[in-house]
């Protein structure tokens, strides 16, 4: 899991570009997902004024964006996506505070229960086979899932500026060992799979520092 995680945080250092961020950004990316979280909704740029002060809130949407902490609307407006979450239809959908919301790839779709200390249902569909795959989580347990034991898949990739466009898209659900193992050995060198106990630890590994920290 370790090498993994190391791994996701050189493509895609999301804690560590938040980390950077003034006082102001760092907290609107926070109340982005915390909007996304309670409410199944980005901010509206409304919303995002009043916690920016004097930041101009295009000016703190493009520096979000320069740092792939959000992913915007075409014309560069609205916010569309906040990993792990993302308003554009996915395979992966997420059951959180009876909100249905979409995540950007598997590894996003099991790590928000953990994040946000909350019961989720994951449900999804095996990469390879078409099965429908569900995970039902109280914060970071796993509480039932069917079938019986699913893998993650990963295909590294270079995220362009944007891993939501590139990376998440080959961040996949496979239903179980042997079928993970056989889509591994299409590309060993860039493939990694992980069982579900580990694909959790990697996932709230990787997110909850986003919402550490926060007002």
């Amino acid at each position: 899991m370790q090498e993994a995680l190391d791994r996701l945080n050189s493509l895609l250092p999301l804690a560590a570009s938040q980390h950077r961020l003034a006082a102001p950004l760092r907290e609107l990316h926070r109340k982005i997902l915390l909007g996304f979280a309670g409410r199944g909704r980005p901010l509206s740029r409304e919303e995002m004024a009043e916690h920016l002060g004097d930041i101009p809130v295009d000016t703190a949407l493009q520096q979000l964006a320069t740092d792939d902490l959000v992913v915007l609307s075409p014309d560069g407006s609205e916010v569309t996506g906040a990993y792990p979450f993302t308003m554009d239809e996915r395979v992966h959908t997420v059951l959180i505070n009876g909100q249905l919301l979409h995540a950007m790839c598997a590894l996003d779709a099991l790590s928000v229960g953990p994040m946000f200390n909350a019961a989720t249902t994951v449900n999804s569909r095996c990469h390879v086979s078409d099965a429908p795959v569900e995970v039902r989580m109280q914060g970071g347990g796993v509480v039932s899932v069917s079938p019986e034991q699913p893998w993650l898949g990963i295909r590294w990739q270079g995220t362009s500026g944007c891993a939501a466009r590139s990376l998440c898209l080959d961040m996949v659900f496979l239903r179980d060992s042997k079928t993970a193992e056989g889509w591994q050995q299409q590309d060993r060198d860039n493939i990694s799979i992980l069982d579900l106990p580990s694909a959790v630890g990697m996932g709230a590994a990787f997110f909850c520092p986003l919402l550490e920290g926060g007002g």
